[in-house]
């Protein structure tokens, strides 16, 4: 099995990979980056990068983005927090950050999400959890985006650069 841009990951690696998405599923919150991930899989952080785009079809970094808004729409639907105190609870630091990336995910800003009442007609009472959450979740939506081919996310032609400021070492965050 193998792509365009090169051979897929071997056996091994996936198992490798797999547990790279399972944390980044379960510690979205945390301060992560891609050099943090790859030590806890024996990877450089380039390897890991490429292998991740090749097994789920985005970066690391991007996964990881996707999962934060994904649970910051969740939280933007209650409605009880602000779109700062969401930033934070979903583990971004930036707030300008955060709201770029939501409304290149989502469409719109996450202010303008909170106050929609009919959030673009998505009624999910009820619906099933797994259902809710396809139905839900956020679509790369911009410049880039436009610009990839059927299938293809934007960008992923060379190496990924690590953009995750937020948790590297020695920055403030």
């Amino acid at each position: 099995m193998s792509s365009s841009r090169g051979p897929a990951p071997h056996l091994g690696d996936l198992a490798l990979l797999r547990r790279v998405r399972d944390r980044i599923d379960r510690e979205y919150a945390r301060p992560l980056d891609v050099e943090a991930l790859a030590r806890g899989v024996n990877m450089s952080a380039g390897h890991l990068s490429r292998q991740f785009r090749l097994a789920y079809g985005e970066p690391p970094y991007t996964y990881l983005m996707t999962r934060r808004i994904e649970r910051a729409m969740a939280l933007l639907r209650r409605g009880d927090l602000s779109v700062t105190e969401v930033c934070f609870a979903v583990g971004c630091s930036s707030l300008g950050t955060f709201s770029t990336r939501f409304t290149e995910l989502v469409g719109v800003p996450p202010s303008v999400f909170r106050d929609r009442q009919d959030l673009a007609g998505q009624n999910i009472e009820g619906m099933p959890a797994c259902v809710a959450k396809q139905v839900t979740r956020p679509v790369r939506k911009g410049k880039r985006a436009r610009a990839a081919g059927p299938g293809q996310e934007a960008g992923s032609g060379g190496a990924e650069p690590v953009r995750n400021r937020e948790a590297r070492p020695g920055r403030p965050a």
